[in-house]
């Protein structure tokens, strides 16, 4: 078999129905390049929303959890009708939200060498004072540069620097809460404590995550500060935050911890599993309408190639006559619809970026989200890979039927038809 004069022949006949190539490679450019805009777009706001949600949740949390009594009254029943049976209380155990001995668990962390880093926090309700109205909100004590580090707290400032909050006494509170009580960077807020402390702290900065209920409620101060305003020790600490490298072995490593330092552990997957749904889902809908636009294109490529095979018999009957094998004739159409799919593919690779930076330039201003300017694009190049190869299948599939079809033909009958 001589390809190059398959190959040859195949471009003869390309050429002679130039207008239906034409069309069959459009519809392949058009398939893929929409395949490859809508799944960049997607996955482009899939990683907006990670970076919203999943970015500012730990991988695993360290707390204490507030939990009923493990020591529970026996029931009584039959067995024990005669009996006296001594009920006690079964009220949760306040064990408090201070974690124990942290100091020791954060270096043991530190030392993991599935860990990142690890960010100690405090968490605690509060409430605003606004004149005589009380808003009630949560103040989070973190350590300034190890926050900044797993969860870039600065990327969601839009007033001051997350550095600031090393300044005694000083706060960063959420865009929401700014609104409610009309307060700006440099003002004075004051707090009540849960345990009815009082204290004012100036305000360097403002956040806006993007969320209402976080940026309606959410403030931050450094862990000094926290430990202050709750007239506790140095050493008091509500939360352990935790970043791995390997993020999908946070549940098992969540268990491991949660055995080894006998603290309540949850994983970000389990914290955040109905969001991860809507990701997945959303990738689904994306990836599944690109395939389509693709198997549209070669029903497309399927219907000019049979076309040809009808006009083309008596072309096909002398190829046979002259000494081409079925087989021959058989890998001449299957090259047509590779070289369409192959023409086609690769300037659908080239609009769909097109169309991509297009759409990763056109404006997109909210108030929710100021520090996203423009619709998000993701260039990922597997989504380029996959649009190529599909684009290939497709089109060898929509050849090898045809192809199959005109290797059958008899040439006496066509010739003897004529």
């Amino acid at each position: 078999m001589n390809f190059k004069l398959i190959l040859n022949i195949a471009i003869h006949l390309l050429l002679a129905r130039l207008k239906q190539t034409i069309v069959a490679a459009v519809g392949v450019t058009f398939g893929i390049a929409m395949f490859i805009s809508l799944v960049s777009f997607m996955n482009g706001l899939n990683d907006l929303l990670d970076g919203l949600m999943l970015n500012r949740t730990p991988h695993i949390r360290l707390y204490n959890e507030i939990k009923p009594s493990e020591n529970q009254p026996i029931s009584l029943s039959d067995n024990y009708k005669n009996d006296i049976n001594f009920v006690n209380s079964v009220k949760p155990k306040d064990r408090g939200k201070s974690i124990y001995n942290s100091k020791a668990i954060i270096y043991y962390l530190k030392n993991d060498n599935r860990i990142i880093d690890v960010a100690p926090k405090i968490t605690t309700p509060v409430f605003f004072n606004s004149g005589t109205i009380e808003i009630s909100g949560i103040i989070n004590g973190i350590d300034v540069a190890a926050e900044e580090k797993l969860f870039a707290l600065s990327d969601y400032s839009i007033e001051g620097k997350i550095a600031d909050l090393n300044q005694n006494n000083s706060i960063i509170i959420g865009k929401g809460l700014a609104d409610k009580m009309l307060l700006i960077k440099g003002d004075i807020i004051k707090i009540t404590t849960s345990k009815g402390n009082l204290a004012s702290l100036k305000i360097v900065g403002i956040s806006q995550v993007g969320i209402v209920e976080i940026d309606n409620v959410s403030s931050y101060t450094s862990l000094t500060t926290a430990q202050k305003l709750l007239g506790e020790p140095t050493n008091y600490i509500t939360d352990i935050q935790v970043k791995l490298f390997d993020m999908t072995t946070a549940p098992s490593v969540a268990n491991e911890f949660h055995s080894k330092f006998d603290l309540d552990a949850i994983d970000y997957q389990t914290a955040n599993s109905q969001f991860e749904t809507g990701s997945t889902v959303r990738s689904i809908i994306s990836y599944a309408v690109g395939i389509v636009l693709l198997i549209v294109a070669g029903f497309g490529i399927y219907n000019i190639l049979n076309m040809m095979i009808f006009e083309k018999m008596d072309s096909i009957a002398i190829l046979k006559a002259t000494g081409f094998s079925g087989n021959d004739v058989k890998w001449i159409f299957i090259s047509l619809s590779l070289i369409i799919g192959v023409t086609g593919g690769v300037f659908g690779l080239l609009f769909g970026f097109i169309f991509s930076n297009i759409i990763d330039n056109i404006p997109f201003n909210t108030a929710s989200l100021p520090t996203v300017t423009t619709y998000p694009i993701n260039y990922d190049p597997m989504f380029y890979g996959i649009g190529i190869t599909f684009a290939l299948i497709t089109t060898l599939i929509a050849g090898l039927f045809p192809a199959l079809k005109a290797s059958k033909i008899d040439p006496v009958e066509i010739i003897r038809g004529k």
